[in-house]
């Protein structure tokens, strides 16, 4: 199976990793600079409520700015954790790419948030190819380990 490309302006990027979400049976993984979209966390949500293993790591400035960030995840159960660029605060956590059951991966400048689903132009890069699968799994152990866990109150 080869890559492949989704931009925005041909469909609903939301749609196509809601369903992605929805097929997975062991693992969703997801490094993101940004996630506010309630769709594709309810999806996430639901997905560790049927067994799969939901991690997330997303950047911590963003998400002590964002309140509708903070108030979607307070509701979820699945661990996540909060990390900071190289430089320490300030700097940016930013990637934006998930791994579904390590056999795809999806990369590019979309970001989990309702903006980039009704407002901006936006790529999405869905790979198969395992050594590529096993590049983004080494950076998102490695960003795992660096991360602190969240604490929810």
């Amino acid at each position: 199976m080869g890559n492949d490309v989704l931009f925005s302006r041909e469909g609903s990027v939301q749609t196509f990793i809601d369903r992605l979400i929805g097929a997975a049976t062991t693992s969703v993984e997801a490094a993101l600079y940004r996630i506010n979209n309630p769709v594709l966390t309810s999806a996430l949500a639901a997905a560790f409520r049927r067994g799969v293993e939901v991690r997330l790591v997303l950047d911590r400035n963003k998400f002590e700015e964002d309140r509708t960030t903070r108030h979607l995840l307070s509701e979820v159960s699945f661990p996540y954790r909060l990390l900071y660029g190289r430089e320490g605060q300030g700097s940016k956590m930013h990637h934006k790419f998930a791994l579904f059951d390590s056999s795809v991966a999806l990369t590019g400048s979309y970001n989990w948030t309702a903006e980039s689903e009704r407002r901006n132009y936006e790529n999405l890069l869905i790979l198969h190819a395992p050594e590529q699968l096993q590049r983004f799994r080494g950076e998102f152990e490695e960003l795992w380990k660096e991360g602190t866990e969240f604490r929810r109150p």
